[in-house]
């Protein structure tokens, strides 16, 4: 547990330290965000654009975080336990990539559906059996949605799929 600890000091000191606009703490054991992150970053983290939590043991992640990184353009969840974000999600104004890959969602998080800087959304590895198309559809920066690996209704997007304007990929596109 001391290693795992050192090794996430070490990380947020060189993002302090070097003015880096990329935060990584993926393969660090965590469960939830650091509370003392928060303090420690307090001077860059308007800064920070990329924060990478894959491959952790995140439950959830509090409505703190979105409201502490509101410059983020790009955040990497994948391969987590996660199985809903807070509302707050819904604010982040810069936000363009979002990985929710390989985590325990079962509905679609509509709250993603409001940020209109958001290009790519991968929930690739979940558990989920639909997907909002109308309120996605309405979303002007759209370019991509990876839903591969996910029960969903084989003839769900048969009709819809040819008016899309954003890329939907699904297992059966295989």
């Amino acid at each position: 547990m001391g290693e795992a600890v050192a090794n996430v000091a070490r990380r947020i000191n060189a993002t302090v330290e070097e003015q880096k606009d990329t935060l990584d703490l993926s393969n660090c054991k965590l469960i939830s965000f650091p509370e003392g992150v928060f303090k420690v970053l307090r001077t860059v983290n308007d800064k920070i654009l990329v924060i990478t939590l894959a491959n952790n043991e995140l439950k959830a992640i509090s409505s703190k975080f979105f409201t502490t990184f509101t410059q983020l353009r790009e955040l990497d969840l994948e391969g987590n336990v996660l199985s809903k974000l807070p509302d707050s999600v819904g604010e982040m104004q810069h936000l363009t990539s979002i990985n929710l890959a390989r985590n325990k969602f079962s509905l679609f998080p509509e709250k993603l559906a409001e940020i209109q800087t958001l290009e790519k959304i991968s929930l690739e590895g979940n558990e989920i059996t639909d997907v909002p198309v109308g309120k996605l559809s309405s979303m002007p920066a759209l370019q991509s949605i990876n839903m591969k690996s996910n029960p969903l209704d084989k003839g769900l997007f048969a009709a819809v799929r040819p008016s899309l304007k954003f890329e939907l990929l699904t297992t059966d596109d295989e």
